[in-house]
């Protein structure tokens, strides 16, 4: 008997040990698992946080590109028309402003991307696959947008060598519109219009019956220049001015003033059409 109970207690002690070490072993086991949870879920929350802020850059990049796109159609649609008026072109530099800043964003935006994936660690193969087909697209539309502009370029060249050759043509309309614009007018005593070789004095005996005629070879340089389509009215001095050359005289009117007198013309055009040189006669 007193063999026996020590032997009893010894397997007790024993039981109880085992029971203890298995506990601990249980404890164990349960923490990391718990823990393996507990990373998973950390891992997959960082994961949704990733590509919900991925999302969010794509869907930005993707309506920046969907916009130059459709400025880009619109601005070859007007291109392509037959003539480009100022505010066309004064639209179009502005609408390549908007997409030269809209691709900025876009530049802005994919490094934003970029940074963002290398700050968290976290590889996913999708982002990845999506981010490369991204960059695909950007990069082709920049191809677009460069042809366009070549485009753009060799029209507006074209327009510009078209604008040159007009303003040439232009200047060449109004230099010979100017010429024959050009009219010239002379007054004086008969004297004077002698001495300067405008007239010359023909016929009559001793000073009586002479006549007054204007000079075939006439001296230009005493003549004052002017414009036909300016000179509406011509000041001379002196009294009883009358014309020694051909002018309609539905065309003008003489005026007296106080110092000789004022020739209106009311009808340049027909006034000057038998003679562009103008010659008055005072006393």
């Amino acid at each position: 008997m007193n063999k026996i109970i020590p032997i009893l207690l010894f397997g007790i002690l024993f039981s109880c040990q085992q029971k203890s070490e298995n506990g601990s072993n249980n404890e164990g086991v349960n923490k990391d698992l718990e823990n393996k949870i507990s990373q998973l879920e950390f891992e997959n929350a960082q994961k949704d946080s990733v590509i919900n802020e991925s999302l969010a850059f794509f869907n930005e990049i993707q309506a920046n590109l969907e916009a130059i796109g459709m400025r880009k159609d619109k601005i070859r649609n007007l291109s392509e028309g037959s003539e480009l008026e100022p505010d066309d072109k004064k639209w179009i530099l502005e609408e390549i402003r908007r997409i030269n800043y809209l691709r900025e964003d876009n530049s802005r935006l994919v490094k934003r991307l970029n940074e963002q994936l290398d700050k968290n660690g976290v590889r996913i193969k999708e982002l990845e696959v999506m981010v490369e087909s991204l960059l695909q697209d950007i990069k082709w539309k920049d191809m677009q947008i460069a042809t366009l502009q070549e485009e753009l370029d060799r029209l507006d060249s074209q327009y510009s060598a078209l604008f040159d050759a007009y303003q040439e043509q232009s200047i060449k309309v109004d230099q010979l519109q100017n010429k024959l614009n050009k009219v010239y007018y002379a007054y004086g005593s008969s004297e004077e219009l002698e001495t300067n070789k405008i007239i010359s004095k023909k016929n009559g005996f001793i000073g009586i019956g002479r006549r007054l005629e204007l000079r075939s070879d006439f001296n230009t340089e005493y003549f004052t220049e002017g414009n036909l389509a300016k000179m509406k009215s011509l000041d001379v001095r002196g009294e009883n001015a009358r014309f020694l050359t051909d002018h309609p005289p539905s065309s003008y009117t003489i005026v007296p003033t106080p110092t000789g007198a004022r020739i209106k013309i009311s009808d340049p055009s027909e006034f000057w059409k038998i003679s562009k040189y103008l010659v008055v006669l005072v006393d």
